[in-house]
């Protein structure tokens, strides 16, 4: 792993709740940052959201303190990434890593052909988690049972590829741009697509080039990390909660409700005004919202009742359906 050496530990700036870009090395797992800069910021709780595996690199989100509690609802940003197929290789890991299961010559291949079959893969497509992957069937993660030499049926799973395109060919070797949902394995498409071209393939390099809003234009290095924490400047890259969870709708709550809020307890729904800045006019049903004090400040996440949530009451509905229970509280009470 690359070194962060020379920050002085002792003295620490206080860093805000939120969430940190930081632009993983190849080598480095997603626990071998997480686990560093916990050793660097000495304090707050440190966590990620979306793993990159070793041999990637790029964009890792990086939760801050409080802002490791809101890792759930960060998991559906789209993902964007920069990946290279080697075609005429199929691997056991479907990546470099891996042993070389087939050859098969790519002579005739043509441009044309392999911008066509690519094309395919655009849209809502199924994919079977690869065996050397995290997920996990009957509580044990898929890549121990390969290890162990073992294969299990997998539960294909529904993604989406909104878009893909081939940014060059060297030989043998296509750079793609992938712009996908959560939940894609981006070495499985290009095995996917090496199948399809009846030549096999298998990723041989791979960039996360943005999640959501987090940009790799953007993103830390450890290295620029340990430089700001010495020049006090980290706490500017900081991206607040309130910023991260801006795709979810906001409800203001008064001040006397702010404090059930605060302490978990569900507000009605007739309670609250609205964000103006949100620009909406109704919530529907089991939607999650972010519920703001009269100053702004983002107190908690919550989830709207049966009845929704309108700028007009609805006298029929139940007390019940009109509430909005809490599903986590951000600041201290």
């Amino acid at each position: 792993m690359a070194s962060t050496s020379g920050v002085n530990v002792a003295a620490r700036p206080v860093l805000g709740d939120g969430l940190l870009n930081v632009k993983k090395a190849a080598g480095w797992t997603s626990h071998d940052v997480v686990a560093k800069l916990r050793n660097l910021l000495r304090g707050p709780r440190v966590g990620h959201a979306g793993t990159l595996d070793p041999a990637a690199t790029g964009v890792l989100p990086v939760l801050i303190g409080r802002g490791t509690r809101i890792a759930e609802y960060l998991v559906d940003w789209d993902k964007e990434y920069r990946a290279v197929l080697r075609l005429g290789e199929a691997t056991d890991t479907q990546d470099a890593t891996g042993a070389v299961l087939s050859r098969s010559p790519t002579d005739a291949l043509t441009l044309e052909a392999i911008r066509t079959v690519i094309e395919r893969f655009r849209g809502r497509l199924t994919q079977v988690p690869p065996m050397y992957s995290a997920v996990k069937v009957g509580g044990v993660p898929l890549y121990k049972v390969a290890r162990a030499g073992r294969t299990v049926e997998r539960e294909p799973r529904e993604v989406t590829i909104h878009d893909i395109e081939v940014l060059g060919i060297d030989g043998r070797d296509v750079s793609l741009r992938v712009v996908c949902s959560k939940g894609t394995y981006v070495r499985t498409l290009c095995a996917d697509i090496g199948e399809a071209l009846g030549v096999g393939g298998h990723l041989l390099a791979l960039e996360r080039r943005r999640v959501g809003p987090l940009t790799i234009e953007r993103a830390l290095t450890m290295e620029d990390i340990g430089s700001r924490l010495l020049r006090g400047r980290l706490a500017d890259d900081v991206m607040p909660l309130d910023e991260a969870l801006a795709a979810l709708p906001a409800l203001v709550v008064d001040e006397a409700t702010s404090g059930r809020v605060l302490h978990g307890a569900p507000v009605s729904s007739r309670t609250v005004t609205w964000d103006a800045r949100a620009g909406i006019s109704g919530v529907a049903a089991g939607q999650t919202v972010r519920l703001k004090d009269p100053n702004g400040r983002l107190l908690a996440l919550g989830k709207v009742g049966a009845a929704g949530v309108d700028q007009g009451a609805v006298a029929s509905v139940s007390a019940a359906e009109r509430m909005v229970s809490i599903l986590k509280v951000l600041v201290d009470a």
